[in-house]
C-alpha cells in the first residue's frame, strides 16, 4: 500500500469519526438513540439489513469457500438471502405494528408482551451474550485486516478498530449507524459488484485462463448431501428470527411497508454480494492457485491486482462490511443494558436526557468489553458460532410461539429459554473439557434447540393455556 492507499483508509475513518460527533447532539430520547425516531424509509432500512448482515464472514469467508469449493461457496449468502426475504414475509410486518402499539425498542420489550417478566430477564442475557460475542468477533476480523494490510502491529490495529467503532456508535447511536450504513453499503455494493468483479474478469481474461482451468468439482454441489444443505440452511434462517438487530430494524421503520420492503431489497442485494465476491475468489483460484488456501484470497486479489488507490478502496470495503456489523451489535447491546435492565428494572422514573445518556455509557461498556474478549480469545470463527447457537438455539421456538400459536404459555417460553441456553452453555463445557463421544461430534446448536422446543411445546400443552398467554400479556 502506499500514500494513496493511506489516504483513503484514514479518510474513510475520520469520516465515522465526523459522523458520529456531528449526531451526538440529536439524542433527545432513547427512541431516537435506538430506533432513530422510527423514521427510516425502504432505503435506509435496506441498507441497515445489508450492513449488518454482510460481514466479514460473507466476504472473506465466501471468496475463501469459493477458492477452496468453487459455487458451493453460493450455499453461505444464498442462504442469508433467503432467510431475509422469508423473515420479511412472515414476521416483520407483525413485529412494526407491534413496536408502534407498544413502543418497542428492544427484542426482549416483544418477548416481555408475549410471556410476561420472567422471559423479558432471560431473553435479555441471552441477547446480551450473543450481541456482546458478535461484537467482539467484528472488532477482531478488524484489527486483523488493519494489521494484516495496513502493515501497523495487531496492538495499535487493535486500539485504531476498538476506537473508532465505539466512538461513533457511542456518540452518535442509531442516527449516526443509520448515515453509516448508507455511506458503507455504497461502498460494499461498488466495491464488490461495480469494482472487484469487473477488475477480476479483466485480469482473468486478460491471462487467456476461464473456468476451464477450474477443478471440474468447482461448478457444482459436490459431495454436499441433502440434511447437510437442509442443516445450513435452518442454522441460518434461525438467526434472523432470534438476533435482537433484526427486530430494530424493524421497530425502527417509518411504516410497515418499508419494513417489509426494504428487508426484502437487502435480501436480494446480499445475493448480489456473494455472487460478485464468488466469483473473486474463482478468479484468485484461476491466476493464483499456489496459495494453498482460501483464506487468503480476497486479500491476495487486493493487493497484487488492484492500482494504487484501488487497493485502499477495496480495504475500506472490507471494514465497512465489518465494522457496520460491530456498530449494530454493540448499539443492539447498548438497549438491552439501558431499556431491559437499568430502565426496566432498576428505576422507571428517569429523565429522557439521562436515559440516553446510560444508553451512551453502556455503549462504551459494550465496546470496551467485546475488546477485551476479542483481545484474549483470539478466534473469530468460534466467538462468531458461540455466539450464533446462543441466540437462535434459546429464542427460536418461543418467538415463533408468540404469534403462531395460541396454546403457548409463559411458563413453557421461561424454561424453554432458560434450560436451552443452559444445556447450550454445558455442552460447550463439555466440549472445552474434551468429554468426546455425542458432546464432541453434535453441534451444541442441536440440543439447545431439541431442549427448547420439546419444553415449550409440552409444558404449553400441559398447562392447556390460551388464558395464561393472556394474562402474561395484560
Amino acid at each position: 500500500m502506499d500514500i494513496w492507499d493511506y489516504a483513503v483508509l484514514f479518510g474513510y475513518l475520520a469520516t465515522l469519526v465526523v459522523i458520529g460527533w456531528r449526531a451526538r447532539h440529536r439524542q433527545k430520547d432513547i427512541d431516537l438513540y435506538f430506533v432513530g425516531g422510527r423514521k427510516a424509509g425502504t432505503f435506509a432500512v435496506m441498507t441497515l439489513w445489508l450492513t449488518a448482515w454482510v460481514g466479514g464472514a460473507t466476504i472473506l469467508g465466501t471468496a475463501e469457500q469459493a477458492y477452496e469449493l468453487g459455487i458451493r461457496a453460493l450455499l453461505y449468502p444464498l442462504g442469508m438471502a433467503v432467510g431475509c426475504v422469508l423473515f420479511a414475509l412472515t414476521f416483520t410486518g407483525r413485529i412494526k405494528e407491534a413496536g408502534d402499539a407498544y413502543g418497542h425498542i428492544t427484542y426482549p420489550d416483544f418477548i416481555e408482551r408475549s410471556y410476561g417478566p420472567g422471559c423479558r430477564i432471560v431473553s435479555t442475557v441471552t441477547a446480551l451474550c450473543a450481541n456482546i460475542g458478535y461484537a467482539a468477533s467484528q472488532l477482531l476480523a478488524t484489527a486483523v485486516i488493519l494489521h494484516e494490510l495496513a502493515g501497523i502491529s495487531m496492538l495499535l490495529a487493535f486500539i485504531l478498530a476498538t476506537v473508532v467503532t465505539v466512538f461513533y456508535t457511542a456518540a452518535g447511536g442509531f442516527l449516526a449507524l443509520d448515515r453509516t450504513c448508507r455511506f458503507q453499503a455504497i461502498l460494499i455494493l461498488a466495491g464488490t459488484g461495480l469494482i472487484g468483479m469487473p477488475l477480476m474478469v479483466f485480469y482473468t481474461g486478460e491471462s487467456g485462463s476461464s473456468l476451464g482451468a477450474l477443478p471440474a468439482s468447482f461448478t457444482g454441489v459436490g459431495d454436499l448431501d441433502g440434511i447437510s444443505l437442509l442443516g445450513m440452511f435452518i442454522s441460518i434462517i434461525l438467526t434472523f428470527y432470534t438476533s435482537s438487530d433484526s427486530y430494530v430494524r424493524c421497530f425502527s421503520a417509518r411504516s410497515r411497508n418499508s419494513a417489509i420492503m426494504g428487508t426484502v431489497l437487502a435480501g436480494l442485494l446480499i445475493m448480489g454480494i456473494g455472487i460478485s465476491v464468488c466469483i473473486m475468489g474463482l478468479g484468485a483460484r484461476i491466476l493464483f492457485p499456489d496459495l494453498g488456501d482460501g483464506s487468503s484470497a480476497f486479500i491476495t486479489v487486493i493487493l497484487r491486482l488492484f492500482p494504487s488507490g484501488l487497493k485502499g478502496l477495496m480495504l475500506v470495503v472490507l471494514l465497512a462490511a465489518i465494522m457496520s456489523t460491530a456498530c449494530s451489535c454493540i448499539l443492539t447491546a447498548s438497549a438491552n443494558v439501558t431499556r431491559d435492565i437499568y430502565q426496566r428494572f432498576c428505576t422507571h422514573q428517569v429523565q429522557p436526557r439521562q436515559l440516553v445518556t446510560v444508553g451512551v455509557l453502556s455503549s462504551v461498556g459494550v465496546g470496551i468489553a467485546s475488546a477485551l474478549i476479542a483481545w484474549y480469545v483470539r478466534d473469530i470463527i468460534n466467538l462468531l458460532f458461540m455466539a450464533f447457537t446462543v441466540n437462535s438455539a434459546s429464542l427460536f421456538v418461543p418467538t415463533l410461539g408468540a404469534y403462531f400459536w395460541k396454546k403457548a404459555s409463559c411458563r413453557a417460553a421461561f424454561w424453554s429459554i432458560s434450560l436451552s441456553l443452559l444445556t447450550v452453555i454445558a455442552w460447550y463445557a463439555g466440549r472445552m473439557l474434551q468429554v468426546g463421544g455425542i458432546v464432541s461430534s453434535v453441534d451444541p446448536v442441536w440440543p439447545g434447540l431439541g431442549v427448547s422446543a420439546v419444553l415449550f411445546v409440552v409444558i404449553s400443552l400441559m398447562e392447556n393455556n390460551s388464558s395464561n398467554v393472556a394474562s402474561c400479556r395484560d
